[in-house]
């Protein structure tokens, strides 16, 4: 099995971010970053799909697109797409409609920033998820690197500490986002999580002060996805997208935070009489499974059954358990990061039949 390390959810300038594709693919190889995933505004951009490389070394970029109504006021129910060759914008006023168009069209589907808190100091409301009358959807952008800031900043002076400090801000996932996540599984929606950058490498201005917070590079050390794939990559575009696309489909995935320090290595295994699986996988209960999980580095590591811890590990890299009940299972583990206990890894589940 291969670990590979992709950033989600960015802006270029074809919508409200600040670089071309070029110049982000680059920071993306500068941060040692294996793919990244371009969604801007209502707008797929075609022809920059593909392999880029710099110094030597190559990074792959998939183009998708961030889909919301703009005759909606507020304009909510945003919708990261990626897979897809056809513009699909113009479905954006249904959104189950637009789920079962993507899915059609091959592409994958996620419920951006599906909670977050408005962030009145610079006029910005809540782009929360509003409609969860719908299904199809791959899954939901858990954590969303950039929403967290409005979480964390309830005041000017919170605000101006977090856009000076940009380190300091992230603890981990809207608590609604995780309750949402283990509702829906619980309800048997095979539900894929995803950790979002929302990158856009803001410029904010007060008064006469004017600085550029959170740069893409930033955002590309901080909260990524790490698929687990079956094999390498083959340096062939089309063969290598369709690798991508089915981890994130599937949930052969974890999220990492990456800026603390490196999650590659985590792994996460249910092992049966016959039968190996992970992340996303499902395996059938004979008579018991143990799960394992490899961590990179001794941490607090929790295992969660159908939306319950049942373990927590301390200080402990290799961690094992043994069950007899179905359910699906699920990881998070928590580092000590400038003084705060912080969410590190969030894995999506096995599920045992």
């Amino acid at each position: 099995m291969e670990e590979l390390v992709v950033n989600l959810h960015i802006h270029t300038l074809y919508s409200d971010g600040i670089w071309p594709h070029k110049k982000i693919a680059e920071a993306g190889i500068q941060a040692g970053l294996d793919a990244l995933v371009i969604t801007d505004h209502n707008i797929l951009v075609k022809d920059l799909e593909g392999y880029y490389q710099s110094n030597g070394k190559k990074i792959l970029v998939i183009i998708g697109e961030e889909i919301h109504d703009k005759l909606r006021d507020p304009q909510k129910n945003h919708l990261i797409t990626f897979g897809q060759t056809t513009e699909l914008c113009t479905y954006a006023e249904n959104p189950n409609l637009l789920i079962r168009k993507v899915t059609e069209n091959g592409g994958v589907s996620f419920l951006a920033h599906p909670f977050e808190n408005p962030l009145p100091q610079v006029n910005e409301i809540d782009i929360t998820w509003e409609d969860w009358d719908i299904d199809g959807f791959t899954g939901i952008e858990i954590w969303n690197h950039l929403s967290e800031l409005k979480n964390e900043s309830g005041n000017w002076i919170s605000l101006l500490f977090n856009v000076l400090f940009p380190h300091q801000y992230a603890k981990g996932p809207h608590p609604l986002s995780i309750k949402k996540w283990d509702e829906l599984l619980s309800s048997n929606h095979r539900v894929v999580v995803v950790g979002g950058s929302d990158a856009h490498s803001l410029v904010m201005k007060k008064w006469s002060l004017k600085r550029l917070v959170f740069p893409y590079l930033f955002h590309f050390r901080s909260i990524n996805n790490h698929l687990i794939l079956p094999t390498k990559l083959s340096g062939n575009y089309l063969f290598d997208r369709k690798l991508i696309l089915e981890a994130f489909r599937r949930g052969n995935s974890f999220i990492g935070y990456d800026l603390p320090a490196s999650t590659r290595g985590f792994r996460f295994y249910a092992q049966g009489k016959n039968e190996t699986a992970t992340m996303g996988d499902e395996i059938c209960l004979e008579n018991a499974v143990t799960l394992q999980i490899r961590l990179p580095e001794p941490v607090e590591c929790r295992l969660i059954h159908n939306g319950k811890t049942i373990q927590t590990w301390f200080d402990q890299d290799i961690c094992t358990y043994i069950t007899k009940e179905p359910g699906y299972y699920r990881v998070e583990c928590f580092i000590h990061y400038l003084g705060r206990k912080r969410a590190w890894i969030i894995s999506n589940p096995i599920f045992i039949k």
